[in-house]
């Protein structure tokens, strides 16, 4: 979306002309009805079209997949309702940094079931891209980690913040309510939630399944869930971004396409670097200090998500105290209306 052109027909133009199909279009003729209604039927059939085949999905992962291990093991289900408290928290702590109007329920719960579903389109591509990816960037096997390099930034990081965002997008973003920049951070933010909290499920679910005996089930969905609940804040952060500049193009339609971009690179770019970096590191850690691998595991996700979680904090302060100042100023000018008005 952008500004509107004109052309030099209708520049030139002295505005008695009628110009319709000439330099300009508006809604006459039948015809022209007929097109304008088909293609907002069209447009709405695609978005239905989209969260119905995420629906599908998620049911056939819940009927055939591993997720249907939920229903049958409920310790599966709370561990992994467990392992999105984290992510919980920040999402929460995000919506009440909003300084403008609270976001409605409907909006939020509609946003984080959208980035529930769409988690199954991530899924998907990349079990499809993953492994030619891998074999291309590894120079077919002669460098591992280079092919996990190439997953993470090519395939991961773009792929999982496309479709945390298109939960944004497809929704919240077209709502009236959804009427401030910073508005962008919080349903991302619910989006990641909702992403993190299917994923840890899947996660659990997975490397679980196999398990046999009460003790060793839980020892193994308890190791899996801590490592999934410092894992989930990380979605949180990284959409918030991703959505902070999508509100941020809302209200700047004629630079929209350059700014959503911007952010999903952000986003994408901490998402890959966090996968990249957090086995490696985590291992010299864990051998330098002589400790668990899950505790330099939890060091290192507690450097790198404060890093980049207080950034993007420091970006929503930003416009808090734009938006207070502004308010100020308006306080200020009214202020002074008033006084002129009354002066003798």
């Amino acid at each position: 979306m952008g500004k509107r052109r004109q052309d030099p027909v209708e520049v030139n133009a002295d505005g008695s002309a009628d110009l319709y199909e000439i330099s300009d279009w508006e809604t006459r003729s039948t015809l022209d009805r007929f097109a304008h209604w088909l293609y907002h039927i069209g447009i709405r059939t695609l978005r239905y079209l989209v969260v119905v085949v995420a629906i599908l999905i998620l049911v056939a992962q819940l009927l055939f997949g591993s997720l249907g291990a939920l229903g049958n093991q409920p310790l599966f289900a709370g561990m992994a309702i467990l392992s999105a408290i984290p992510a919980l928290g920040l999402a929460a702590y995000i919506y009440y940094a909003d300084v403008t109007t609270q976001e409605p329920l409907t909006l939020l719960v509609g946003t984080f079931l959208l980035g529930v579903l769409f988690a199954g389109f991530a899924g998907i591509l990349n079990g499809l891209f993953g492994a030619p990816i891998q074999a291309i960037g590894s120079g077919f096997g002669l460098v591992p980690f280079l092919g996990q390099v190439f997953f993470f930034f090519l395939i991961v990081g773009p792929v999982e913040e496309t479709v945390k965002l298109l939960a944004v997008r497809l929704y919240a973003f077209r709502d009236n309510r959804f009427d401030a920049v910073v508005d962008g951070a919080v349903y991302g933010a619910v989006a990641g939630l909702g992403f993190a909290t299917i994923e840890n499920a899947l996660y659990i679910t997975q490397n679980t399944e196999m398990v046999g005996g009460t003790v060793q089930l839980l020892a193994a969905s308890s190791d899996i869930t801590a490592v999934r609940a410092l894992a989930g804040p990380g979605h949180v952060i990284y959409s918030a971004f991703a959505g902070y500049y999508l509100g941020l193009a809302k209200f700047n339609p004629e630079d929209a396409g350059p700014i959503v971009l911007k952010g999903l690179l952000i986003a994408s770019l901490i998402h890959a670097v966090y996968n990249t970096l957090s086995s490696p590191v985590t291992a010299i850690l864990a051998g330098i200090y002589n400790v668990d691998f899950l505790v330099a595991f939890f060091g290192f996700v507690i450097v790198y998500d404060s890093i980049f979680g207080l950034l993007l904090l420091k970006k929503i302060d930003a416009y808090r105290q734009a938006y207070h100042r502004a308010h100020e100023d308006q306080d200020e000018t009214r202020i002074h209306s008033e006084q002129t008005e009354f002066d003798p």
